[in-house]
């Protein structure tokens, strides 16, 4: 550890004068800004194999784990990280880079690429595409460490699923991601028969009820979030959405005239519409209310261009400042993209959000293993329960199959069933 804190002494102390030079914060939060960059480091240096993002969503989700951590110290870390690795980096600092991912050759650099370009003509979820590379990173790795050597073939897939599977004891879910991913890479990329792979050992899955909390949990819940998430969660619960699906939603979005959402390119790049709870309406009126001073107050600073998504920008390059384009719950702060070095306004993260989830559910009381997907499944079994057409469900849930929806015929049955114990008549 000491010979570790010595390495770190020079590219903090670099990162501290940076701070200072650039005026990137107030000069009592610099101090602050450096310690975050340090346990990032640290984290990062116990944590190899992974991508930069990855490392950063880890660390903050460890951060929102702590006793008494709050909201804006995880914002805080987040940015002093991004500061180091956007901006200081980037700023001609021979500095180590301990957040790299395990090393791998410039052969395997160029299939990554190759995978990637497949990725993004297939419309995959920015998601999905962090996640597969991820997987073919680590398959990667696995055979550099094993001293294969040539182009990937269909036993070395073999043996890292099944390594997955019987040595790293992974779950049924975790091995069918990894299988996927490498699946479109030899497919797509390689263009390689997988017939081996079809002797794997696979670790199986048995039918799995979702989580969903009761009416009366749900509103205990409710109760215990803090204030400034509540309309998130609300919104969450009461229209079904997916977590990146309520982060992502626009103003021109929402429509109170007819109380629906319009949820662009959800799951499977597909659009759909689910309800606005009419109870929230004036509510949400009242949020854009504070929401449209930010936007006129970045306006006024050049600011006040929101992100848009795939080509629109180069299509309608004004598009982005206008009003009906802004997040409908957007970051306390701007920041600046990396990708051209605009400043713009983003949505809340969506950790600090998953964080403030987290803390109401022990709040509340609740030992189900309950999260913002949770609110989802409830949402659905609710309406179920109401007597709500299983094909309008589906529809509003944005399930492709109605096989998928079916889950919650399930779930309702147990819920309402009239069924006792024999204990109970003794």
């Amino acid at each position: 550890m000491i010979k570790v804190e010595k390495k770190l002494r020079p590219v903090l102390e670099g990162y501290a004068n940076f701070l200072r030079k650039m005026e990137l914060a107030p000069p009592k939060y610099q101090p602050h800004l450096v310690r975050w960059v340090r346990e990032f480091l640290l984290f990062a240096k116990e944590h190899p194999g992974y991508t930069f993002k990855q490392t950063l969503d880890l660390f903050l989700a460890a951060l929102g784990e702590r006793v008494g951590i709050q909201p804006w110290q995880i914002q805080q870390a987040a940015d002093a990280v991004r500061i180091y690795r956007y901006q200081y980096q980037t700023a001609g600092r021979k500095t180590e880079d301990w957040t790299r991912d395990v090393s791998i050759s410039g052969s395997d650099e160029r299939l990554l690429a190759r995978l990637r370009e497949v990725i993004r003509l297939r419309h995959y979820a920015k998601s999905t595409e962090k996640t597969y590379l991820h997987w073919t990173r680590r398959f990667l790795a696995y055979r550099k460490q094993a001293g294969l050597t040539g182009e990937p073939a269909a036993a070395d897939v073999k043996a890292f699923l099944t390594r997955l599977a019987m040595v790293e004891k992974v779950s049924a879910s975790t091995q069918n991601q990894a299988f996927s991913a490498l699946l479109l890479l030899f497919r797509e990329v390689l263009r390689r028969d997988l017939e081996e792979i079809a002797q794997t050992v696979r670790a199986k899955r048995g039918r799995k009820l979702p989580t969903v909390l009761s009416l009366s949990e749900v509103q205990t819940f409710l109760d215990a979030v803090e204030p400034e998430y509540k309309l998130m969660v609300k919104l969450l619960y009461g229209s079904g959405l997916r977590l990146m699906e309520l982060l992502r939603l626009r103003v021109k979005d929402l429509d109170f005239d007819t109380g629906l959402i319009i949820v662009r390119s959800g799951k499977g790049d597909k659009d759909r519409t689910t309800l606005l709870p009419e109870s929230l309406h004036e509510e949400l009126q009242a949020h854009l209310a504070k929401v449209r001073e930010w936007y006129e107050a970045d306006l006024a600073k050049g600011y006040g261009e929101a992100p848009l998504p795939d080509a629109l920008a180069r299509k309608y390059p004004n598009a982005g400042k206008e009003w009906g384009w802004q997040y409908v719950f957007p970051a306390d702060k701007v920041a600046l993209d990396p990708a051209d070095g605009k400043v713009r306004r983003y949505h809340v993260y969506e950790k600090t959000l998953q964080g403030a989830i987290r803390r109401a559910v022990r709040r509340a009381g609740i030992t189900k293993p309950a999260s913002a997907h949770t609110l989802r499944h409830s949402f659905a079994t609710h309406l179920l329960l109401k007597g709500t057409d299983i094909r309008e469900i589906q529809e509003l849930l944005g399930h492709k199959s109605v096989e998928t929806t079916m889950i919650y015929t399930h779930v309702a049955r147990e819920l309402k069933t009239k069924a006792r114990s024999p204990l109970d008549d003794l």
